[in-house]
Formats: C-alpha cells, structure tokens, sequence
C-alpha cells in the first residue's frame, strides 16, 4: 500500500502546479493544504498520517456532494470541475477495497468476534473499521455486516 503524502509534499505539489500554471491542481492543492491547517489549528498540532488521510476523505466526500448537486442543477461546468478536483484527491489516497475484499474482510471480523447475531455487529465493526480506513465507506461495511449477521 502507498504511504500518505505529507504536508510538505503537497505543498511541493502545488508549487509545481503554479510553475505549471494547471489551474484545476493548483486550486484543489490550496483547498488540501488549507483543510489541512484547519484540522491543525483545530488538533493544536501537526496531523499524524491518519489525520491527513481523514481530511482527504472528507474532501473527496464534499467533492462527491457538490458533483451530485451540480447534476441535479443541470450544471455540467460545475460536474467536471468537481470530479477533476475528486481525481486529483483520489490520486492520494489508499486504493478502494473491492466488493469481495470488503465482504471477506468483514467475514474475518464476524469469525474473530465471534458474532452470530446483528446485536454482536458493535464487536465485529470494532474488529473491521481498522482494517478498511480509508479503504472502504463506513456505512457500506456497516450495511454490509448487517446483512451477513442476519
């Protein structure tokens, strides 16, 4: 798996991005690092690979809100500007788990926690969240450990 990029390294990104003039970089990079220095102000510190991790997620999360609504509107100006900027973020993060991946890695968790019944699906999450940070939705696992627990 590919390591987080760190702070200077998008920072370094978004210089090349001006010397480049790629307007579309260049703007999602700023929106990254100024969601960054939010999260450090907020944290009084500097953010640890989870931390980053967690703010590119909630970025490529806005971006996939802001392409819906865009298609709602009709406005497809505002569609590919969202998912140029959604590219770029997913550029950065871990790869997606795959349907099957997911399920066999919740099946594992449903094996170690022993759980037999949807009230057991608190221990199983606790077992499966670590595995898939990053990798997979929260709520698509927990659906997914609802429905194999029943």
């Amino acid at each position: 798996m590919k390591t987080m990029p760190t702070k200077t390294e998008f920072e370094n990104a978004l210089k090349d991005a001006m010397r480049a003039g790629d307007d579309t970089r260049k703007r999602t990079l700023r929106m990254i690092l100024s969601a960054v220095k939010l999260a450090e102000v907020e944290r009084r510190g500097p953010l640890d690979e989870a931390g980053l991790l967690a703010v590119l997620q909630k970025e490529a999360k806005i971006r996939n809100e802001a392409i819906a609504d865009a298609q709602k509107a009709g406005r497809a100006d505002l569609v590919a500007g969202a998912q140029a900027e959604l590219a770029l973020l997913e550029s950065y993060l871990p790869k997606a788990l795959s349907d099957e991946e997911l399920e066999a890695l919740a099946r594992q968790a449903i094996a170690e926690a022993g759980a037999s019944a949807p009230g057991d699906m608190g221990r199983v999450m606790k077992l499966l969240m670590p595995q898939i940070q990053g990798r997979a939705d929260g709520k698509t696992a927990s659906d997914l450990v609802r429905r194999l627990l029943t």
